[in-house]
């Protein structure tokens, strides 16, 4: 009989966070901003994970609460801790963007969110790995070719124009001019003005 009370006490809560989360949303698209941030912050404290990203992006853009960078990457990292994927990004990029140099630990901490991020399909995540493994201290092309690639076939102009690159250049891949030139004719189409500008010359 506890136990059964027990789970129903859980279910209730995740519905209520639920409820919150949906409610912050309507909110936020109507432009109750103040409403929509308490109603975020409301179920991130219960613990719900897409909640807590939404508080971070709150913060992050100062919709409904002051601008605060730290506090946003301490919810994006909640969310991401819960496996959330495009929290996961957020704080990566957080790291990355505002570590010390010498913090190497964090650096792979942001690498191995990253990659996560990637796999679970987050398009920006793929091409920023893209780039990062490309101009890194020790490029690991094949690595950045691979993110690249992924992030081209969803859809991503940018990267595919970086696919490109390195067909046009041999990086992470054998030099293949007529396979530059198909990628950088599919970034053109897209609206890339990088692989319109290449193709002119």
């Amino acid at each position: 009989l506890e136990e059964a009370a027990f789970q129903l006490q859980q279910i209730f809560r995740i519905d209520i966070s639920i409820a919150l989360n949906i409610l912050g949303i309507e909110s936020m698209r109507a432009g109750s901003y103040s409403i929509a941030y308490t109603c975020f912050k409301l179920a991130a404290d219960r613990g719900y994970s897409k909640a807590q990203f939404n508080v971070g992006l709150c913060y992050e853009h100062g919709r409904g609460t002051e601008k605060d960078l730290e506090k946003a990457a301490f919810y994006y990292y909640q969310a991401a801790s819960s496996c959330h994927p495009m929290a996961q990004y957020r704080y990566a990029r957080h790291l990355l963007c505002h570590r010390p140099e010498n913090e190497w630990h964090r650096h792979r901490e942001a690498v191995t969110f990253l990659e996560q991020a990637a796999v679970a399909g987050i398009t920006e995540a793929q091409a920023y790995l893209g780039v990062f493994y490309m101009r890194g201290l020790q490029p690991k092309e094949k690595r950045g070719l691979k993110y690249l690639l992924l992030a081209a076939k969803n859809g991503d102009a940018q990267s595919r124009y970086h696919v490109g690159v390195c067909y046009e250049k041999g990086l992470g891949v054998q030099q293949n001019l007529a396979e530059a030139m198909r990628h950088y004719r599919e970034s053109a189409a897209a609206g890339n003005r990088n692989a319109r500008e290449r193709l002119r010359v």
